[in-house]
């Protein structure tokens, strides 16, 4: 009996989420009404008591003690009643509004006081800590205090004792809500569901091991690592080197040109700079020398730029008048694009130049046009595609690396994903795997987005469908095939198609869910491995992966691999962890599957904690790289 057996129904089940989950990523219920999904929830990990969010300027207690609001720096009032879900609220009335409270002395100058309503006899003080008295403020406690550092953040804004425990305490501060039901002696966040954490940029969607990243207001750079993406996970704070490049290219530019940059973009030798005020600049030396390229009267908030043709690029403007800007060749000229947008500040824009597809996000949510970026002509209209995302201001929009998944920041609600309007028009082929354009292999899934597809075949050669919907169709391709190309015909609901296929002998990838998380399995469990599942030195893990070729002995196509004796792999497989080779055990397709492979390594004896980059070769031909979890 095969190893992968051990636990055979469950990774039956996983692979099977797996396939649907790839699948998904080309759907769409329909078109240009995406259905968002949340990524991470709106709070970060900063090392505090519990995940924080942004500032939070009041909390109050209703009268009956039931329910607890807070109004955010930006204004906008929330409700709790079960102390970790919030929904959006009407002001309402403290109850309890503040009484003269005095003191014998303060535990800080300047610091704010506050009463207790539940017990005359305690007092409260706010710096940058909170203390407690109950001797009139002749000595005060402080409680939140370790290693002089607070636990619940800085910036302490408010506090309120609930009307029917005086133990129950509440505090507002530059870190969100903080909560304590034993009079300060320890302290929880409600902040993991606050919709009050402002993402300004969108830095990477996931890609290479790599998960989401961005860049949040007040606390810098952070990410969500694969596979820990739900809507319950909280950022994590990194350093990036990149978040800090870009502010450290923008205060050069300004230094350069005389104004203050608020957007910059580097494709090659080609850089753009905007300003606060409107003007663009644009260098064909890398910023060495500059090029007034445009004047106006508001902040450029975004470029996007085609790193294939930096000739082409977008401009988001965050003023009244135009609000996308179009040039086709590099800044000779600015076309507006603006046409139907609604007159409020655009502050992100994204483009896939190929397809012609151009989304923007503005303070009455995303909206996507297909444009011509390859010359100038007319404005299209654009058509509102925030779809079920909550009402708000949408502060920047993303493609990942291969145009099929979109993804949006919304002011205090944080990041949503889903699969880009565009390709729901155009039949196009990917990689099953991780929705890469490399070439197929002999045997490997591909899957073809935009839409469903009846047949597909290639001369004399049948492709089994292997599973079809609206948005996407699953294929093999058979082992029979020779490349370097072939005419693939497909049958679609829209009409016979011709697409080309690449094909080489071997072109290996692993598969990734729909959040970029790698199908890397503990070999003795059958558990995926993630950050919160590292595997263990000296352990055996095992990776789902397809594109390894043809194998032995020969295997008839569109057939499940048999659960013993599968056919090993023809190619020279190797695996490799943070660039250093590790043993390939075993390389077959995986038992009890279509056009899926397994690759078990064995890890050496001693292993450094922490991230690793783990990839496979075939003959040669590298796989997309992961990221995975160590322990020694």
């Amino acid at each position: 009996m095969c190893q992968v057996d051990t636990v055979g129904r469950g990774r039956r089940l996983l692979a099977a989420s797996l396939l649907a989950g790839a699948m998904a990523l080309g759907q769409t219920a329909e078109p240009l009404r995406p259905d968002w999904r949340k990524v991470g929830s709106s709070s970060v990990e900063l090392m505090l008591a519990a995940p924080a969010t942004g500032p939070v300027d009041n909390v109050w207690f209703a009268p009956d003690g039931r329910t607890l609001y807070a109004r955010t720096h930006s204004g906008k009032v929330f409700e709790t009643a079960d102390f970790e879900n919030w929904t959006a609220a009407a002001p309402a009335p403290r109850s309890d509004a503040a009484s003269a409270v005095v003191a014998e002395r303060l535990p800080r100058p300047n610091a704010v006081l506050r009463a207790s309503p539940a017990d005359s006899r305690r007092i409260y003080a706010l710096a940058d800590h909170v203390y407690e008295s109950e001797d009139g403020g002749r000595t005060w406690t402080n409680l939140t205090a370790y290693k002089d550092e607070s636990v619940i953040g800085p910036g302490q804004r408010d506090l309120a004792v609930s009307p029917i425990d005086a133990n129950q305490l509440t505090v507002a501060n530059d870190r969100g809500v903080w909560r304590s039901l034993d009079g300060g002696m320890s302290w929880n966040g409600l902040n993991r569901f606050l919709p009050n954490l402002t993402v300004r940029r969108i830095l990477a969607t996931p890609a290479n091991g790599r998960g989401v990243e961005v860049e949040i207001d007040g606390v810098g750079a952070a990410e969500l690592s694969q596979g820990n993406s739900s809507a319950a996970s909280a950022w994590q704070a990194i350093p990036d080197a990149r978040s800090q490049r870009d502010a450290e290219t923008r205060r050069a530019y300004s230094a350069q040109l005389g104004a203050e940059i608020t957007a910059a973009a580097v494709a090659g030798d080609v850089a753009y700079a905007g300003s606060s005020d409107g003007r663009i600049w644009v260098s064909l030396d890398r910023g060495r020398t500059w090029n007034p390229s445009r004047t106006g009267n508001g902040p450029i908030e975004n470029f996007f730029v085609d790193t294939q043709a930096p000739r082409v690029a977008l401009a988001a403007v965050g003023a009244a008048g135009g609000h996308v800007l179009r040039t086709t060749n590099t800044g000779g000229f600015w076309d507006d694009l603006t046409a139907n947008l609604p007159d409020v500040p655009a502050h992100g824009v994204a483009a896939d130049r190929e397809a012609g597809a151009v989304y923007v996000a503005t303070d009455r949510g995303v909206y996507f046009a297909h444009e011509d970026l390859e010359a100038a002509g007319p404005p299209s209209n654009w058509t509102l595609v925030s779809g079920n995302l909550p009402a708000g201001r949408a502060t920047a929009v993303e493609l990942d690396p291969t145009g099929s998944q979109l993804y949006s920041a919304l002011e205090g609600y944080g990041v949503y994903a889903a699969p880009a309007p565009h390709r729901a028009r155009t039949l196009r082929l990917v990689n099953a795997a991780d929705f890469s354009t490399r070439p197929a292999a002999p045997g490997s899934l591909v899957s073809v987005l935009g839409g469903a597809v009846r047949s597909a075949r290639a001369g004399d050669l049948e492709f089994p469908i292997l599973d079809s919907s609206a948005g996407s169709t699953q294929i093999q391709v058979p082992f029979e095939v020779n490349g370097p190309t072939v005419g693939l015909s497909l049958e679609a609901t829209s009409g016979r198609v011709s697409i080309g296929l690449a094909v080489q002998p071997a072109s290996p990838a692993i598969f990734l869910d729909r959040d970029g998380a790698p199908m890397v399995l503990d070999a003795d469990t059958g558990l995926v491995l993630d950050a919160t599942n590292s595997a263990h030195s000296n352990a055996r893990i095992q990776i789902l992966a397809t594109g390894l070729g043809r194998v032995k002995p020969q295997w008839p196509t569109g057939l499940a691999a048999p659960l013993e004796n599968p056919p090993a792999v023809a190619a020279t497989v190797k695996g490799y962890l943070d660039r250093t080779p590790v043993e390939v055990t075993r390389a077959t397709l995986a038992p009890g599957y279509v056009g899926l492979y397994l690759i078990e390594l064995q890890l050496p004896a001693l292993v450094n904690a922490g991230p690793a980059e783990l990839y496979i070769t075939a003959d040669g031909q590298e796989s997309n790289r992961v990221r995975v979890y160590l322990e020694p």
